[in-house]
């Protein structure tokens, strides 16, 4: 049970004494400093010389208005960690403000522990601000490389699903989440409200939101700053928290404002925690089926709304322009454009007394330095914000135990993420004690076939439920009861950062609407690489189904397969593609990426009853290489192909092995390679990404001038980038080109030329020694063509050879 804890002399309504509010605003002026001078110092960092035009960069680049509002927010964290002992993880939605976290770790000490030549010093001090915002430095975000972040905040809008993610199944974390008010217009944080309707608080940890109110943008007002406090406390109410509000402008009145509305949102966190715990809400973890109707007592989380001025403690007017409390504070409050500005920057920076704060060495005073925690407690030391020291690896079943039984290739048929599901149903089992495993998606667990996994556990519930319902419970571990791709993925991302692990299931159209956040995450994965002291941490895996190539009832809307050309070009020692064409291939690859650390893997599956093609033995053997030849399916053994038939994807393989076995009965002089792709970054040459294959290893594959006819899941351009540099210029893919439609599932690879009538025909065109021999079979082709558009009209599905088809090497139907 949290309660606080005593040492702190008691004369206010805050429980805080004046000496000691002080001692805080002191230490706030001396993040204030700090903050000020990255901005603009190379050298005298502590202005104990006059301050001259070559101590100031020649170019001033960072960011001010947010800066000093959340120093201020940092010194009150630090005051709750010591009385209260509490594990705290500071998430800044405003990160463009990189200077304050920088400031604020170096004065507790972590930031010189990772960077020992920062060093507390005068000259480490010089180096601080130096390299802030400068070539071959530090970003001006908060950014991996700041010890104890977890959230960069360069692209507005994901700082509170982080948060919540980062406090699922941390019991004893609280996350300080601050909003900042042009953050807060961005439609990922407006939904990011409701992410306390699955905060468990028996189990999980707390997220404090800290809406930062300083009233502008880059150059227009906010929107929250610009209504009543009583429309925004309606507004929050409504979403579900209490707020505290604190308004001022004079550091001393506020500091005492603060200190009691962080007590009071303490208070409130630890009340609501205590009262879970005690009476036991986590029920139904191991239920599942219909939902018991149940008004569950839903708590009102606190919150605080801070209402400081933008550039707060900053220069008032620069030539005859107010700055605080206007927009012009928004990035650098004074530009060295002019002589006399040098005077004023010294001024300013004067006003904050350095020579108070800092000893004849340039070392924080131990009476302020006091102030802040000390060890892990640290918020730039807490293993929570470097999740890789926490991280402990899964208890994994033996993905051989799911393997669907092929006696032969497409003897069978089965739905691939259904067979899935079987696996991380038993994944939620082993790691039930450990409650490091969840799944992540928008409301889309059952359409994707991975229904299954409610055999175990329920989906992440915490608001009422009513009859009917079905898997819902306070403690469930699949989160995916709010259809939101940003707040969903942003929780997994929270998640894994905190060292757990778990998975994105998305529609592959959909998955578009968080481009940039993978985006982002696979950069923040991209630099942590580079950073000694950063933990490994889970891969962000990423699966894509209700795939392009079968949308019965949905149509064009639900076709794009373009996040694959997206994530193709981020840094290939982070970016990992598999397009698994059955489900023993899937289940191979998916137990390689749930293992595997610090990338980004995207998975494209197929939900839908598709052949089979592989036993376990060889899809192991097959997703281990990436790319191989089928053999069964060829018939170049010991020769040299006259063509090779490439495919990757599940419908591709299907399509391009019905071609096959058209063309090796009506043609069956032809040499056929059939060569299937798993992993898609095998076709980029080896310099270029790890997974790519010698140009050697790939010419033994898919010869140096041979035609390649290659069916591809997605747009066809992608291809010709991967393999632009390789010798055999003579391929020829087929995939998506933004053709489609409720329809049929045939009639969409027709639409797109990507169907076995379309590939049989381009094997002959591009096969010119067949010379006139190959015409009678194209005619074929195409009256196949006219009678499936007659079918599919007539009686609104496929035809039964299309339908029924299987594979055999020289053609065949069930």
């Amino acid at each position: 049970m949290k309660t606080t804890k005593s040492g702190l002399n008691k004369s206010n309504a805050s429980g805080v004494s004046t000496a000691y509010l002080k001692k805080m605003d002191a230490y706030f002026r001396a993040t204030n400093y700090l903050s000020a001078a990255q901005l603009y110092l190379l050298d005298n960092p502590l202005l104990r010389k006059p301050l001259k035009k070559e101590h100031v960069k020649k170019k001033i680049v960072g960011h001010w208005g947010t800066v000093p509002g959340q120093n201020f927010i940092y010194v009150h964290l630090n005051r709750i960690i010591k009385e209260r002992d509490q594990d705290i993880v500071f998430i800044s939605g405003p990160g463009h403000g990189g200077n304050f976290f920088v400031a604020n770790t170096y004065l507790e000490g972590s930031y010189s522990e990772v960077y020992p030549n920062v060093s507390e010093d005068i000259e480490g001090m010089k180096r601080l601000c130096k390299q802030f915002s400068f070539p071959g430095g530090i970003s001006s975000h908060v950014a991996p490389e700041n010890p104890g972040s977890i959230h960069e905040g360069g692209e507005l809008g994901y700082s509170l699903a982080h948060s919540f993610g980062a406090v699922f199944d941390n019991p004893n974390l609280v996350v300080a989440c601050v909003v900042g008010d042009g953050e807060a217009e961005t439609g990922p944080l407006a939904t990011s409200w409701h992410g306390n309707k699955f905060l468990n608080p028996a189990t999980d940890g707390a997220v404090l939101p800290i809406l930062h109110l300083n009233g502008y943008k880059i150059s227009n007002p906010t929107i929250l700053s610009r209504i009543s406090n009583e429309e925004l406390e309606h507004y929050m109410l409504g979403c579900g928290w209490k707020p505290y509000f604190v308004e001022g402008d004079d550091p001393m009145k506020m500091h005492k404002l603060m200190a009691e509305a962080m007590d009071n949102a303490f208070d409130d966190i630890y009340a609501i925690q205590n009262k879970a715990r005690e009476e036991k809400l986590a029920k139904n973890s191991k239920k599942s089926g219909k939902a018991k109707a149940k008004n569950v007592e839903r708590p009102l989380w606190p919150m605080i709304v801070l209402r400081t001025p933008k550039g707060w403690t900053g220069p008032k007017v620069v030539d005859g322009n107010k700055i605080e409390g206007t927009f012009r504070a928004h990035q650098v409050p004074i530009n060295m454009s002019k002589p006399e500005h040098l005077k004023l920057v010294e001024k300013w920076l004067k006003s904050y007394k350095p020579e108070e704060l800092f000893d004849k060495n340039g070392k924080l005073i131990p009476e302020l330095k006091e102030l802040a925690p000390t060890g892990d407690k640290r918020m730039g030391a807490t293993p929570y914000a470097n999740g890789g020291k926490l991280l402990r690896d899964l208890r994994l079943p033996d993905f051989r135990d799911y393997a669907v039984d092929v006696p032969k290739p497409g003897s069978v048929e089965a739905q691939d993420m259904l067979e899935l599901g079987d696996f991380v149903r038993d994944i939620f089992k082993l790691n039930e004690e450990a409650k490091n495993f969840r799944i992540f998606g928008p409301d889309e667990t059952m359409s994707n076939r991975l229904g299954n996994v409610f055999q175990v556990t329920n989906r992440d519930w915490n608001a009422d439920m009513e009859d009917g319902d079905e898997f819902l419970a306070e403690d469930g571990r699949v989160v995916d009861s709010m259809l939101s791709e940003h707040m969903c993925e942003g929780m997994l991302e929270g998640y894994l950062l905190t060292g757990r692990h778990g998975f994105f299931a998305s529609y592959e159209a959909f998955i578009r609407v968080v481009d940039s956040m993978c985006a982002q995450h696979a950069k923040w994965l991209k630099v942590c690489k580079d950073l000694p002291w950063r933990e490994e941490i889970a891969s962000l895996n990423l699966i894509l189904s209700s795939n392009v190539w079968q949308q019965d009832h949905n149509g064009f809307t639900h076709q794009d397969p373009g996040f694959l050309d997206h994530i193709a070009n981020k840094k290939a020692d982070v970016v990992r593609m598999y397009l698994p064409p059955d489900a023993n291939c899937l289940l191979s690859c998916f137990d390689h990426c749930i293992r595997s650390k610090d990338y980004v893997n995207v998975l494209v599956t197929s939900k839908h009853p598709r052949p089979q093609w592989l036993n376990m033995e060889e899809a192991v053997k097959h997703c281990t290489q990436g790319i191989g030849i089928w053999q069964w399916a060829s018939n170049d053994h010991g020769e040299e192909p006259d063509v090779v038939m490439a495919c990757c994807g599940d419908t591709p393989t299907l399509e391009t092995l019905a071609a096959v076995s058209i063309l090796r009965t009506e043609l069956p002089e032809l040499k056929i390679r059939v060569v299937n792709v798993v992993d898609l970054m095998k076709l980029q040459p080896h310099a270029l990404h790890p997974h790519g294959l010698k140009d050697a290893d790939y010419d033994a594959i898919f010869t140096k001038d041979k035609p390649i006819i290659f069916a591809f899941h997605g747009y066809h351009t992608l291809i010709h980038e991967l393999t632009y540099r390789r010798t055999n210029k003579n391929i020829h893919v087929y995939g998506y080109k933004e053709e489609g439609t409720i329809t049929t599932p045939f009639d969409m690879r027709v639409q797109n030329e990507v169907d076995r009538f379309s590939l049989v025909k381009n094997v002959i065109q591009y096969l010119p020694q067949l010379g006139n021999r190959g015409s009678h079979l194209i005619q074929i082709m195409n009256d196949k063509l006219v009678e499936h558009k007659q079918y599919i009209h007539e009686y609104g599905v496929d035809m039964p050879e299309v339908s029924e088809w299987v594979w055999r090497a020289k053609g065949g139907k069930k």
